[in-house]
């Protein structure tokens, strides 16, 4: 898997989600309960991953809806 996006912001990832998955490609965020041990104060930042050959397609996905991923 390889990192696709980091954000703080819970909103961005579901968002992100549901485009790649209308596009067919899998996406698993991870460090989405980190916020128990930060005590949801919205600190630590989500990450959203991808298959490494889906990757350049899902950062097109993303950028094509406003999404900026900070990669490539």
């Amino acid at each position: 898997m390889k990192e696709l996006l980091r954000t703080t912001d819970p909103t961005i990832i579901a968002f992100a989600t549901a485009l790649l998955d209308g596009e067919g490609i899998a996406a698993f965020a991870v460090d989405v309960h980190m916020s128990t041990l930060e005590g949801s104060i919205g600190v630590l930042p989500r990450r959203l991953l991808v298959h490494p050959d889906e990757w350049d397609r899902a950062v097109r996905v993303l950028r094509d809806n406003g999404i900026e991923t900070g990669k490539g």
